[in-house]
């Protein structure tokens, strides 16, 4: 058994360096040393959880029982580790550079699957006395901890792992901890179909690449989505395309529901787990959908049923609580836009045409007020297309998503088999980015009591896994969202620039690429100051916004790896820039 010690000195060098080459080789060297009973544990902790994003046990574990946890470990009062954790801002250096509670006894060292079996059974831990249950638990892990160790046992529970690794990380370095970099793309194929890094990695080192490649889609496994690229105009789409599919761009909560009996089960793009969130949703698809075992994508969206139109997002948004779910339901029903099947009744339609899963889904579904097809016009014409778009622009819709007719369904891929269309490009950015956050500055007069004045954004380099920055905001919020923000970037702020992001801007805090969001500007300029898009049509200067300012907050449905690509803003800054010679 590999002791944990081992994982827990390779996580001190993750979180040491600043170059994502050493990342991935001490990573991968970490992963060839493991048995295969216990690489998917080891997978899980570099990712900071127990499970998979749509499966794993939450902790509940406040800032403030970790405190009681460390006052008994150490046997200090609460108020001191309290004032050490003021200094420190992270239990877990609390725990490794001030406390250094020396072990007592002769136990034994901690292995790896025990500490992951015994957080997993901390964070299961209900009903009476569980609270003061999982600060024992936790107490006797630490006990047996090096403080090394115990930096990380206590970083878990809390979501604080500061590691900087991302999913292309461990999937680069799982290819090379087989002596085979070609694996990559069956890696990631498999992790696109079932979202469950863990299982991916067990199944590699226990079976092999054959059965990897041999995944299919499983109902309760969420598949990550398919997204669309972006076009300047109409005749663009029916010059890639000819003749397609032209769908309603709904503005609402992207769902993809898996029922398996009587079974239902609700995921977001980001796999999180909504089903408690949408009862409406739930008894729709028990009592719409005929096949025993289905996967439906769609756009759920709250309704006027007197009307029969939709509300616009920000009524929507009030749909997604996890209290007064029953009032909210009563006054915001919520109906789901069909628009892709997945799988039916032993079948995996994600290799089948766009056609055929259309039509499927249309035999599929019983009429009822809580799921609809989507509805689609079939055309290569422009003008009628645009009449399309412009009807649903006028019902108050964001626009169209146009979607080649034979293409299968793209796991996880971004390509232009869907392409959508909000608004045209005029010679100026009109629609908006979603960037990752990975710095941010101390604000200045009036902003100096927020703590916070501007955030340093950046778009995300698949292919490289890096995020690049793009812009400084430091608008479009209220007092009270920038301190919210403030708070929720200090959970995740690191003291060196994290080994993904490539910035020459050093802001004051850097923070890993965790949160997103939705930022509009005037238009997108070339910048020396800027790392995104350096080397575009051979220029030395990177990209930048105009006047960027904050348009909707936290985007709670979008990872860091959904953030904007590198490659869009190059596309829009293209556009913009045809755009104005033809003006």
């Amino acid at each position: 058994m590999t002791p944990f010690s081992r994982l827990a000195s390779a996580f001190s060098t993750l979180e040491a360096t600043s170059s994502r080459t050493a990342m991935v080789a001490t990573l991968s060297a970490l992963l060839k040393s493991l048995d295969e009973d216990e690489v998917q544990s080891a997978v899980y902790l570099v990712q900071g959880r127990l499970g998979p994003q749509f499966d794993a046990p939450q902790f509940g574990f406040s800032e403030k029982l970790t405190t009681r946890a460390l006052a008994e470990w150490s046997g200090r009062p609460v108020a001191e580790i309290e004032r050490l954790y003021r200094t420190h801002g992270d239990h877990g250096l609390v725990a490794e550079k001030a406390l250094r509670v020396e072990k007592t006894g002769r136990a034994a060292p901690l292995s790896t699957v025990e500490v992951y079996e015994a957080l997993r059974a901390l964070a299961e831990a209900s009903g009476s006395g569980s609270v003061q249950g999982k600060i024992n638990a936790l107490v006797s892990l630490l006990r047996r901890a090096t403080p090394e160790e115990a930096k990380y046992i206590l970083r878990i529970p809390v979501g604080r792992m500061r590691l900087g690794v991302g999913d292309a990380t461990i999937m680069d370095a799982l290819a090379i901890s087989r002596g085979d970099k070609t694996l990559r793309p069956v890696i990631e194929r498999a992790y696109n179909l079932c979202s469950d890094l863990g299982l991916v990695a067990r199944t590699l080192y226990s079976a092999g690449p054959k059965a990897l490649a041999a995944f299919k889609v499983e109902v309760g496994r969420p598949v990550k989505m398919q997204f669309a690229e972006r076009v300047k105009d109409i005749a663009d789409i029916v010059r890639r395309m000819g003749k397609c599919a032209v769908e309603p761009k709904y503005d609402g909560f992207r769902c993809q529901v898996h029922k398996d009996g009587t079974g239902v089960r609700i995921f977001s793009r980001n796999q999180e787990d909504n089903t408690a969130m949408f009862p409406d949703i739930v008894r729709a698809v028990a009592t719409q959908v005929k096949a025993s075992r289905a996967i439906l994508e769609g756009e759920a969206l709250a309704y006027d049923a007197q009307t029969d139109t939709f509300f616009p997002f920000q009524v929507t948004v009030q749909r997604k609580r996890t209290h007064g779910i029953a009032e909210a339901e009563a006054a915001y029903p919520l109906r789901l836009n069909v628009f892709d099947l997945l799988y039916a009744d032993r079948t995996d339609m994600t290799c089948e045409p766009y056609q055929k899963r259309r039509a499927r889904i249309r035999t599929l579904l019983k009429a009822g007020a809580g799921l609809a097809p989507a509805p689609a016009l079939v055309s290569g014409d422009a003008d009628e297309i645009t009449r399309y778009f412009e009807t649903q622009i006028a019902d108050g819709l964001e626009g169209i998503v146009a979607k080649r007719l034979d293409s299968p369904y793209e796991a996880g891929k971004r390509s232009f088999n869907w392409i959508k269309f909000k608004r045209a490009y005029h010679g100026a950015l009109k629609d908006t980015l979603d960037l990752a956050i990975v710095g941010y500055f101390a604000g200045r007069g009036a902003r100096a009591k927020l703590g916070i004045g501007a955030v340093l954004c950046a778009v995300y380099d698949a292919k490289s896994d890096r995020f690049r920055t793009l812009a400084k905001v430091a608008s479009g919020q209220s007092d009270d969202a920038w301190i919210a923000l403030r708070t929720r970037l200090e959970k995740h702020a690191v003291s060196h620039r994290p080994a993904r992001v490539d910035s020459r801007i050093e802001p004051p805090y850097w923070v890993e690429p965790t949160l997103v969001v939705e930022v509009f500007a005037d238009e997108i300029t070339r910048s020396p100051v800027h790392t995104a898009g350096v080397g575009t049509d051979d220029e030395p200067t990177g990209f930048a916004l105009r006047f960027p300012r904050i348009v909707r907050g936290v985007r709670e449905d979008r990872q860091p790896e959904d953030a904007t690509t590198e490659r869009e803003v190059a596309r829009l800054f293209g556009l913009q820039r045809r755009a104005r010679s033809k003006a």
